[in-house]
């Protein structure tokens, strides 16, 4: 598995471009800007885009969706409970004096509902699907035994933002020990910030502990 990191847009959000280079299948995790730089990363590696997985429906998680889909209409996988989040995205992104392309309409882009539990592929790779809330109500996590693109649940040094609309910090705790539950060993992907692992910040996260003393508290 190749993994390129594509940071795009104004908040920086990590777009993840994963190839199986058994078979030079590709996958775009969360296009969330500049559809050009990300074509254009795509074009680079020679791999034939599959399909594309969306983590969450933030503005900046699916701001470049159009652009790469006008190029490439590959299949759309995202958890229907985001569905209010996708319909609001360019208005969000307003808000922040942003500007993305209005997505395709969900009946046209998003060809694929996601549920806890689902495998997705691409070439002879395969992902589990984990759904995380907190942050969003659709939120997902897609993890191997190396690996998690965990979206804006867990990030080096902090958690996600539960202040946003739909978002909720109690939700949010249980998801995050679901996440830490895989194994200190995995490499967490986040959608913003550099890459760290499970274990790192198991010890280290001041957020990640708070999480998980609260849920103590309440068992």
């Amino acid at each position: 598995m190749k993994i390129e990191t594509i940071t795009v847009g104004a908040l920086e959000e990590n777009c993840y471009l994963v190839i199986d280079e058994t078979t030079n299948r590709a996958v775009l995790i969360d296009p969330g800007d500049e559809p050009e730089r990300i074509l254009e990363a795509l074009h680079a590696s020679g791999a034939a885009l599959e399909s594309i997985w969306i983590t969450h429906a933030h503005f900046d998680h699916v701001g470049g969706l159009a652009g790469v889909l006008r190029a490439h209409p590959v299949p759309v996988y995202m958890h229907p409970l985001d569905t209010p989040l996708y319909a609001q995205a360019v208005d969000s992104a307003l808000r922040y004096g942003i500007r993305i392309e209005t997505p395709p309409a969900p009946d046209k882009g998003l060809d694929k509902g996601l549920e806890e539990g689902d495998r997705v592929k691409v070439g002879s790779l395969e992902l589990s699907v984990m759904h995380v809330p907190g942050h969003a109500p659709g939120h997902v996590a897609f993890y191997n035994d190396r690996v998690v693109f965990g979206g804006d649940c867990l990030f080096a040094g902090s958690i996600g933002n539960t202040s946003v609309e739909y978002g909720n910090r109690e939700t949010l705790n249980a998801s995050l020990l679901r996440i830490v539950a895989l194994g200190d060993d995995l490499v967490v992907l986040p959608g913003h910030g550099r890459e760290t692992t499970i274990g790192r910040e198991r010890a280290s996260n001041p957020f990640l502990l708070g999480a998980a003393r609260l849920i103590r508290v309440k068992r």
